[in-house]
């Protein structure tokens, strides 16, 4: 299990030293949720913090579009340092076409779905993407309540294309990341469960420990 910490519950004060502080704990990959304000009723950051940022870590940038018309907005986070751009099936008018645009330019891609969406959605681009996120929460802002229900969804990708790589964000923390674990989940985007504890590297490994206990 990956553990992808995300920014958006950090202390954007110090955003470098907390983006230094989770690498040096052990996390896996930094996840970056970019809103617009009209996708999502939040707004967060654009290409500039990313790649602001950018100097402070060697880790894996997972950047999450949730944003109308992600295609318009690639080659600016491609360019701010992003190594996967992740964007949602409902917001692009031609998938297709944006995931070719992402591996252009040499990143790796990511379909996210809201999880009102049905998962079949997705299965015609299964060959296409590199990840497909499972929102275990209405996107928009951070500290929701985890729809285990979701988990039929990574069952039923995995069950469709095993080797698919499924992340899943919104509601993460020690008591949820075991039935991801169980579900099938390859990566966890963690918010509150890593920032809101005072030892970063503590918190992601006991995330990390209940996530290898559920498979036991």
């Amino acid at each position: 299990m990956l553990i992808a910490p995300s920014i958006l519950s950090a202390d954007f004060a110090k955003l470098g030293e907390e983006v230094e502080a989770i690498t040096k704990g052990g996390a896996d990959w930094i996840h970056i949720d970019v809103m617009d304000g009209h996708f999502v009723p939040n707004i967060t950051i654009g290409p500039c913090v990313v790649g602001a940022i950018r100097s402070h870590t060697n880790l894996h940038f997972d950047t999450h579009l949730m944003i109308d018309h992600p295609e318009r907005y690639v080659p600016q986070f491609l360019k701010a340092g992003s190594d996967r751009i992740c964007f949602h099936l409902e917001a692009a008018q031609d998938p297709a076409a944006t995931l070719e645009k992402i591996h252009e330019g040499g990143a790796k891609t990511g379909i996210a779905l809201k999880p009102g969406t049905p998962v079949e959605k997705v299965y015609p681009y299964l060959d296409k993407t590199d990840m497909v996120l499972i929102m275990t929460v209405e996107p928009g802002f951070g500290g929701q309540k985890f729809m285990a229900d979701m988990m039929d969804k990574v069952k039923a990708i995995k069950e469709k294309c095993p080797q698919m790589l499924i992340q899943i964000d919104g509601g993460v923390n020690l008591e949820t990341i075991g039935a991801a674990a169980r579900a099938g989940v390859d990566v966890c985007v963690a918010g509150t469960a890593v920032f809101g504890k005072t030892d970063y590297a503590a918190a992601i490994h006991e995330l990390k420990e209940k996530a290898h206990e559920a498979l036991l």
